[in-house]
């Protein structure tokens, strides 16, 4: 990308970066750290022609989740509560009240990898129902 002065780096982060969580600290502290590394190296490429971005999705309707190994399953063996008690729980404080598809991810990554955004570097942007309330 350098040597041909363009491109784009999208990474991946999450909620989490902005939504502390005991039970998932280690997590949690890295998606904080791709945030701000995005950003830095936004600063830097900048002048060479490459974007970079960051998307932080909330949660997400894939196995992650909702599988068989997921949160919702995970949760609900360790606390006795129904696993669909628990994912809807995940959502249902959310303005939109459902999780995010991994069709609209792949779309936010395909509109800022592409043409469209060409004046976007050095963001995050939440993809989340709604989850994150704060302004930053």
């Amino acid at each position: 990308m350098v040597k041909q002065g363009s491109g784009v780096i999208v990474m991946m982060g999450s909620v989490n970066a902005f939504l502390p969580d005991p039970l998932v600290i280690d997590y949690s502290a890295v998606k904080a750290a791709l945030t701000n590394f995005a950003k830095s190296l936004s600063k830097e490429l900048g002048p060479r022609g490459i974007r970079v971005v960051s998307i932080s999705p909330g949660p997400v309707a894939t196995g992650l989740w909702l599988g068989d190994s997921g949160v919702a399953r995970t949760m609900s063996n360790a606390t006795g509560r129904r696993a669909q008690d628990i994912a809807a729980q995940a959502v249902g404080d959310t303005p939109l009240g459902r999780f995010t598809t991994p069709q609209e991810v792949a779309g936010l990554v395909t509109f800022l990898a592409g043409a469209r955004a060409a004046n976007i570097t050095g963001v995050d942007v939440t993809i989340d129902a709604g989850l994150i309330t704060t302004m930053r």
